[in-house]
C-alpha cells in the first residue's frame, strides 16, 4: 500500500505543478537547428498565458547576431505585441535574414515576451554550414506482383526527400524491351516524369508497368529511379508473369469459305494454333449453324496444346437436305478455360446432282407424255 501511495503522489505531482504555474511561456518546436548558408529562416513562435488576466504582451528581439535582420510577423504584417486571454495563446513568426557575406558558424538570438504580470525569454541558435547531404529513397510494400501478360501491374511507391533542401526530382525507369512504365501521383493526377518535393517530406506514387502482349512467362525486373542532382534513389520491382494460352482457329490456306451440298456431309480441314505463352488444356469445340444443319469436330477435344504449336482437325458440315441454294454463315469456336477464339466460315450450298437427275427425268417424262398425247389425239 505505501508503494501505491508513493506512485500516485509521483504521478500527480507534475500535473499539480503544471496547474499551479502562473506566467508567460514562449516557445518554438526547434530552437536550435542547422540551416543552409544564405537561407532566410522563418521560425514559428507561440506565446501562452497561464493563469493570468487578459493583457497585451509586448514582443521584441532583445539579442540578434551582428548583421542579421530579425522581424516579427503576424497575419502577414510586422507586429510588436499580441493580446492574450486567460490561458490563451497566440502564434506568430520570427523571420531571420542573414547578411550577404555571412560565414559558416553558430549565430544566437534572444526573443522576449513581456506583459503586466509576466515575462518569458526564448534563446535561439542557428548553425550555418552543417546541412544534410541531398538524399532520396524509394520504397514499396509489394515489390513483387504476379499476373498474366494482359494484367495491369501497379505498384504503390513512396518517394522520400531525406535532406534539408527542397528538391525537383526526376523519375525514370529501366525496363526490359517492350515494357512501358508510367509514374502518376497517388490519389489522382496526370502522368509525370518529375515533381517537386519539400525537405523531409514524402510523396506516394502509382507506378504502372505494362508488358508487351506476347511475352514469355517468367520473372522480369524493372528498376525505378529518382534523381535530383547528386541525390539518387533506386528501387527494383519484379513482375512474375504467368503463362496464358492464346488460340487461333483457321484453315491451312487461310480461306474461310467453301462449297457444300445439301443433305451431304462435307469435310473441311482446320488448324488450331496456340500463339500464347502457356499450354492450352482441355480444348473443346462448339458451333452455331442454321437450323437443320449438322456440324461435327474431329477430334471432339484436344487434351493439351503446348504454347507455339498447332493441331489439325476436321470439321464435317452437313446442310439440311432441303437447304435452298445460296450462302450460309457458320460460327466455329474453340475454348480452353479463359482462352477462346471463334471464326466465321461462309458456305455456299449447291443443289445435289441427284435432284438434278430427278428433275431431268421428270421433264423427260413430261415431254414424252405430251408427245404421246399429241400423237394419239392428233390423228382424230
Amino acid at each position: 500500500m505505501p508503494h501505491l501511495l508513493l506512485a500516485l503522489v509521483l504521478l500527480l505531482f507534475p500535473l499539480a505543478s503544471a496547474q499551479n504555474f502562473r506566467g508567460l511561456a514562449l516557445y518554438t518546436p526547434y530552437p536550435s537547428q542547422s540551416v543552409q548558408t544564405g537561407e532566410t529562416i522563418t521560425l514559428p513562435i507561440t506565446v501562452r498565458s497561464y493563469g493570468l488576466a487578459p493583457q497585451s504582451v509586448s514582443l521584441r528581439v532583445q539579442e540578434a547576431a551582428p548583421g542579421w535582420r530579425a522581424s516579427l510577423l503576424g497575419g502577414g504584417r510586422l507586429i510588436s505585441a499580441v493580446y492574450l486571454l486567460p490561458d490563451g495563446e497566440q502564434s506568430f513568426s520570427l523571420q531571420l535574414v542573414p547578411p550577404q557575406e555571412v560565414r559558416p558558424g553558430t549565430y544566437r538570438f534572444r526573443l522576449v515576451a513581456e506583459g503586466t504580470a509576466g515575462r518569458a525569454e526564448l534563446p535561439i541558435s542557428l548553425t550555418l554550414g552543417q546541412s544534410l547531404p541531398k538524399r532520396l529513397s524509394l520504397q514499396t510494400d509489394l515489390p513483387v506482383l504476379r499476373g498474366t501478360p494482359t494484367a495491369s501491374f501497379r505498384y504503390r511507391v513512396t518517394l522520400r526527400n531525406e535532406s534539408d533542401q527542397d528538391l525537383l526530382v526526376n523519375l525514370e525507369a529501366q525496363a526490359p524491351q517492350g515494357f512501358q512504365v508510367s509514374f502518376t501521383p497517388a490519389f489522382g493526377g496526370q502522368e509525370t516524369t518529375s515533381l517537386p518535393i519539400k525537405a523531409g517530406e514524402s510523396r506516394d506514387l502509382d507506378v504502372q508497368v505494362t508488358p508487351p502482349q506476347r511475352v514469355e512467362a517468367k520473372v522480369y525486373a524493372v528498376t525505378l529511379r529518382a534523381l535530383a542532382g547528386e541525390a539518387r534513389g533506386e528501387l527494383v520491382v519484379n513482375l512474375d508473369i504467368t503463362g496464358q494460352p492464346q488460340l487461333l482457329l483457321t484453315t491451312p490456306e487461310g480461306r474461310l469459305s467453301g462449297p457444300v451440298t445439301g443433305g451431304r456431309e462435307t469435310p473441311v480441314k482446320f488448324v488450331l494454333r496456340n500463339t500464347g505463352s502457356a499450354a492450352a488444356e482441355n480444348v473443346s469445340f462448339s458451333s452455331s449453324e442454321p437450323s437443320g444443319w449438322e456440324v461435327k469436330f474431329e477430334p471432339e477435344k484436344i487434351e493439351n496444346l503446348p504454347a507455339g504449336e498447332e493441331a489439325q482437325l476436321t470439321v464435317r458440315i452437313k446442310p439440311a437436305a432441303r437447304a435452298v441454294a445460296g450462302d450460309y454463315l457458320l460460327t466455329l469456336r474453340a475454348s480452353a478455360g479463359s482462352a477462346s477464339t471463334s471464326v466465321d466460315y461462309r458456305t455456299t450450298v449447291q443443289t445435289s446432282t441427284l435432284w438434278g437427275l430427278v428433275g431431268v427425268a421428270l421433264v423427260a417424262v413430261a415431254v414424252i407424255g405430251v408427245g404421246l398425247a399429241v400423237a394419239r389425239f392428233g390423228r382424230r
